[in-house]
């Protein structure tokens, strides 16, 4: 037996329960990880508390919970050639993450080799965030004459789309809460308050805003176009709300070829950064989920092993 987070019924932190489940091995085409970390998303309590959005994602109960994983492969079955036991992977196991082993299928899960240098806490906290912080600028073509406003600038998706937009040459305002404006400033970005008035305090910093990526709410959506900018350069990975004509929604599936290889290459080399908020033991899960979904958090929140 082995131990993992599952939910046998929808609800708040409260329904995560940490059991004893058996042990799981790898099958034909599949790897075995033991995992060290697994990085939390507010995708994964959504899963977990909203029915509709565990019915749109294809989880029925009782579910596994999480998707951001790292580790050691520890276990390979017949037909894998790409993975040896011993390699240091990352990627993504959708609804199965938070355990001690994970399952995956090189081709259909997303998993990659960990570069060295990067740890596998961060490594462990990147598939999502950093799929579909590509993706997200990817939707609305940000490049170096752009002015983008990004929602949510300093979470686990904001933070490398920020960094990513300024590397792409763009100028970058970012929504945070005031204890993260120094550190979107250290990123090259300016800060700007999130909330009521957000469109006349954007305006006051006398910038041209010409696109935007909502990652957290509706918010910076109805400030961009209070601002004049066009639809279709308006992108969000929220998912749920009607949106306005023309604005693009968008996710990780949708992540440019390599984008997630080359974020991970540029951690490992530190010319991005992925800040970890906390990290907590597979025991203390709902104090991590109860962190996360509260906001505020800076870069992510992971669970260590």
């Amino acid at each position: 037996m082995t131990k993992a987070i599952i939910f046998e019924k929808f609800g708040g932190p409260e329904v995560l329960e940490l059991i004893d489940v058996p042990e799981p091995h790898a099958g034909p085409g599949q790897i075995r990880v033991r995992v060290t970390a697994a990085g939390l998303n507010p995708v994964d309590w959504k899963l977990a508390s909203l029915p509709e959005a565990a019915e749109r994602f294809g989880v029925t109960l009782p579910s596994g919970f999480g998707a951001d994983v790292a580790g050691v492969v520890d276990e390979v079955g017949d037909g894998v050639t790409d993975f040896v036991p011993g390699d240091r992977v990352y990627g993504g196991a959708r609804n199965r993450a938070v355990a001690e082993f994970a399952v995956l299928t090189p081709g259909t899960d997303s998993v990659q080799r960990t570069p060295d240098g990067l740890p596998d806490e961060v490594a462990g906290a990147l598939d999502i965030a950093g799929r579909s912080a590509d993706a997200a600028l990817a939707a609305i073509a940000v490049g170096p004459d752009d002015t983008v406003l990004i929602g949510a600038a300093a979470g686990g998706v904001g933070v490398l789309a920020t960094q990513l937009a300024v590397a792409a040459g763009a100028r970058v305002i970012g929504t945070a809460s005031e204890r993260n404006h120094d550190f979107l400033r250290s990123l090259g970005a300016t800060p700007v308050a999130y909330g009521p008035g957000l469109a006349d305090r954007v305006r006051a910093l006398d910038l041209e805003v010409t696109a935007a990526t909502d990652l957290w709410s509706d918010e910076v959506i109805h400030a961009a176009l209070e601002l004049g900018v066009a639809p279709q350069r308006i992108s969000t990975i929220v998912y749920g709300a009607p949106l306005p004509d023309g604005v693009i929604a968008t996710g990780g599936i949708n992540a440019t070829p390599g984008s997630l290889e080359r974020i991970a290459t540029a951690l490992a080399e530190g010319r991005l950064v992925l800040p970890i908020e906390a990290t907590f033991p597979i025991e203390q899960i709902r104090e991590a989920v109860e962190l996360q979904r509260a906001g505020h958090v800076r870069g992510k929140v992971v669970i260590t092993f």
